[in-house]
C-alpha cells in the first residue's frame, strides 16, 4: 500500500520540477491547446488518438504542441510540414525517446528502430546495410525464395486436386514469414517452438504492449511502481524472446555445414568473434537486430 502515498508525492514533485523548467521551454513551443496540470493534453485524446489529433490540427495548425504527462511533443499534420522535419532538418528530430516496451522487449532500445542516434546507432546502420541487406546477400537467397514459391504453389495445386478451399491470405503470409525465417536463422521454426502459446501469440502480445498506453512512457517517474501491470507482462514476454534467440545462437555455434549459403545469424556471429565491428558487438547487440527483423 506504500504506493499509494509514494503516487502522488513523486507526481507533486515532477509538476513543480515541470512548472520549474516551463519558462525555459515555452516560448520556443508551437501553437497548442491549454494545458492543465500533470496531465498536460492526454485528457484531450480517446480511443482514436489520430482522428482527435487531426481535430485539434484544424485548429491549431500543421505543425501543433501537446504534452502528454511531462512529455513535449510536436505534431506534424501536413506533408509540407513533414517534409521540413523528416527532410530539411532530420538531424534535430532523428533521435529516438525513451520507450518503455523498447527498454524491455528490445534490450534496452539497442536496435535500430528505438535506437538512440549517434555513433553506436550509425555504425549498426552501416553493419546492417553493408552487411546483412546488400543486394549481394539478398542475391544469395534466390534459390531459397525460390524453393519456398515452388512449396507454395505446390499446396495450391494440391489443394485444387482436392476441391479444398485456400486462403491465399494466409498462405502469403506464411510464405513471407517462412522465407525470412530462412534468411534470418537459416530454418524454419514450427509455431509452438517459441512458447507454448505458440510464435504469433507472442509476436501479437509484443505488439500489443508496445502499442498499449504505458503511464511509464508519460510519467517517467512512476515507471518503476508498474501501476498497469505492464512492465510485468513486457518482461515475461521479453524472456521468451530472449531464450529463442538464444538457442537460435547456440544452434548455430555448434552446427555449422560446410558450404551452405549464410544467414543472417551466421553473419553476425562471425562478425562478432572476428572482432571487425567498430563497435561494441555482442551476442546482446545480435539478438536485438534479431528481434528488429
Amino acid at each position: 500500500m506504500a504506493w499509494i502515498l509514494v503516487t502522488p508525492a513523486l507526481l507533486i514533485l515532477a509538476y513543480l520540477f515541470q512548472a520549474w523548467s516551463k519558462k525555459k521551454f515555452e516560448r520556443r513551443l508551437p501553437p497548442g491547446p491549454k494545458s492543465i496540470p500533470v496531465l498536460g493534453h492526454l485528457h484531450l485524446i480517446g480511443k482514436n488518438p489520430h482522428q482527435d489529433m487531426q481535430k485539434l490540427a484544424e485548429e491549431h495548425g500543421p505543425v501543433m504542441y501537446l504534452r502528454f504527462g511531462f512529455v513535449r511533443n510536436i505534431i506534424v499534420s501536413s506533408p509540407q510540414a513533414a517534409k521540413q522535419f523528416l527532410k530539411n532538418y532530420d538531424l534535430n528530430f532523428v533521435n529516438r525517446p525513451p520507450h518503455e516496451a523498447a527498454k524491455y522487449i528490445s534490450y534496452d532500445q539497442r536496435n535500430l528502430s528505438f535506437g538512440s542516434y549517434g555513433p553506436y546507432w550509425r555504425n549498426m546502420r552501416k553493419l546492417c546495410t553493408l552487411e546483412l541487406l546488400s543486394s549481394t546477400k539478398i542475391n544469395s537467397f534466390k534459390s531459397m525464395r525460390k524453393e519456398e514459391i515452388r512449396f507454395l504453389v505446390d499446396r495450391i495445386e494440391n489443394a485444387a486436386r482436392e476441391h479444398d478451399t485456400v486462403d491465399l491470405s494466409d498462405l502469403v503470409g506464411s510464405l513471407s514469414a517462412d522465407v525470412s525465417c530462412r534468411m534470418i536463422f537459416g530454418k524454419k521454426y514450427e509455431d509452438n517452438e517459441i512458447d507454448e502459446r505458440g510464435f504469433k501469440v507472442v509476436i501479437q502480445e509484443g505488439m500489443q504492449l508496445a502499442a498499449l498506453p504505458n503511464l511509464g512512457n508519460f510519467f517517467p517517474y512512476l515507471s518503476l511502481l508498474d501501476l498497469q501491470g505492464l512492465t510485468k507482462r513486457m518482461k515475461a514476454v521479453a524472456k521468451v524472446y530472449d531464450k529463442f534467440l538464444q538457442k537460435i545462437l547456440d544452434e548455430h555455434d555448434v552446427l555449422k555445414e560446410p558450404g551452405q549459403t549464410k544467414d543472417f545469424v551466421d553473419t553476425m556471429l562471425d562478425i562478432m568473434k572476428s572482432g571487425v565491428a567498430e563497435f561494441e558487438f555482442d551476442r546482446t547487440h545480435i539478438k536485438a537486430v534479431l528481434l528488429l527483423n
